[in-house]
């Protein structure tokens, strides 16, 4: 958790991973995913199996896992087993999340590794968290450096070009994939006949791309076939209750860090992640994160949700740390000075208060916050929900403004537009050295 510890200077890698860079793995991923699932499942069923639910030839997961595991372990190129480990780690988290998250929206089991053995609640296994190490490792210490040499033998407009077309197509292809997915995983007969209806004239082509991708998820993924859901129906989490709670652990998680400086440190500084009042975004959305996915294991143990806290915890902070770094230029909080840490970006001691935060969430947090959001929740009016919506989509665009102005400024770059102006007099180095005490700026590989 990011709280506060010695801070050095860390170079940023000699690798340049910018928003170009991130899309071409995103996609090559992708799609080198999709080709080895469905070689796999082929050679399995002994059949042609497309084992895409989207319509083009991607497995995004393969593509998420790609990206984040590229941004967080950049560093750590040179060590082929903080590669490995790091890998297996990350993947088998997205891959644990993306299956979670699609039952608790579906209700259905997408996969299910229960007949394997060390599986962890059917979504992940030992031997597939094994290969995902193998590939991660390969991919950072090698694969990246050969797709970058490859495209930097393609023009830049023409570079930049397919790749603007390259995520329009991937993006448009995930939103209709996941209106197909929901209509097939909520499907009833009186929704059919409506279909049925509306599918006449101009929609008789969507009708056939429908039946298409859902055919295919019949084929693909068996499990998620199934005529009855997995899953118990649990009342769905709106996106009300979604802001109030990010909202409410951003706030806690403020309150807890700055508690904690004055205790270890014995001086009150700003935790806050926003210029506009008292917030942890890390903490609110690890909160949110943790009310999706584990809620309902309430009577799982508590030794079992600690070491789910560890983990995800872990996992999620040191993503947090790579992308504000690669963001912004600038390191919040470094424990390179901490016994058993990794990359100065996570250390053993506060993955363990990780799994704390997670146990005393869950248990006792958690339903207590549901408790006192139902009872006021009448009270509150929908214009107050999104007051607060507008205030802090406000508050998080200005922040993320003023920290890459921060950057620029101290790097020595002039203001370039009134933007940069407006910046500068209301957010300057005072104010911004009060806001964020523990932030360092890293320096740029020479």
């Amino acid at each position: 958790m990011p709280l506060p510890g010695p801070f050095l200077f860390r170079e940023r890698s000699a690798m340049n991973l910018n928003f170009y860079t991130l899309c071409v793995i995103y996609l090559v991923y992708s799609f080198l995913g999709w080709v080895g699932e469905t070689v796999v499942a082929t050679a399995k069923g002994r059949r042609f199996t497309n084992r895409g639910v989207a319509s083009g030839p991607f497995c995004f997961v393969y593509g998420t896992a790609g990206v984040l595991i590229t941004i967080g372990l950049n560093d750590q190129r040179t060590s082929l087993a903080a590669l490995f480990f790091g890998s297996m780690i990350y993947a088998t988290v997205v891959e644990w999340l993306t299956a979670k998250l699609l039952e608790r929206i579906h209700h259905r089991r997408w996969w299910d590794y229960s007949d394997k053995k060390f599986n962890l609640d059917g979504y992940v296994c030992l031997q597939y968290s094994l290969l995902w190490g193998l590939l991660g490792m390969a991919a950072v210490r090698w694969g990246n450096d050969l797709l970058f040499r490859l495209c930097a033998h393609l023009p830049p407009l023409l570079f930049h070009a397919v790749v603007w077309v390259g995520m329009a197509l991937a993006v448009l292809d995930q939103i209709s994939a996941m209106v197909v997915v929901s209509r097939y995983a909520n499907r009833h007969p009186r929704l059919e006949q409506l279909n049925r209806e509306l599918g006449r004239g101009s929609e008789r082509l969507r009708q056939k791309i429908t039946a298409s991708v859902e055919k295919r998820i019949q084929r693909a993924y068996p499990a998620a076939a199934r005529p009855e859901p997995t899953t118990s129906a649990e009342k769905q989490l709106s996106l009300a209750d979604l802001l109030w709670l990010f909202v409410i652990g951003a706030f806690l998680g403020d309150v807890v860090e700055t508690i904690f400086c004055r205790i270890t440190a014995g001086v009150w500084m700003s935790r806050s992640s926003l210029v506009w009042g008292p917030f942890s975004v890390v903490w609110g959305l690890a909160l949110v994160l943790a009310a999706i996915l584990l809620r309902g294991g309430e009577q799982k143990s508590e030794s079992r949700i600690f070491w789910f806290g560890v983990i995800l915890g872990g996992a999620y902070e040191y993503v947090c740390s790579a992308v504000t770094e690669l963001l912004f230029g600038t390191v919040f909080w470094d424990y390179s000075g901490f016994k058993f840490n990794l990359g100065g970006r996570i250390n053993l001691l506060y993955c363990f208060f990780w799994g704390i935060a997670a146990v005393t969430w869950i248990r006792y947090g958690y339903p207590l916050v549901a408790k006192g959001m139902k009872a006021v929740k009448r009270r509150i009016r929908p214009w107050m929900t999104a007051l607060l919506a507008v205030f802090m989509a406000v508050n998080l665009v200005t922040s993320a403004l003023a920290l890459a102005r921060y950057d620029a400024r101290t790097s020595g770059a002039a203001p370039a537009n009134a933007v940069d102006v407006l910046l500068d007099e209301h957010f300057d180095n005072a104010r911004m050295e009060r806001i964020y005490p523990n932030a360092k700026k890293v320096e740029k590989a020479g």
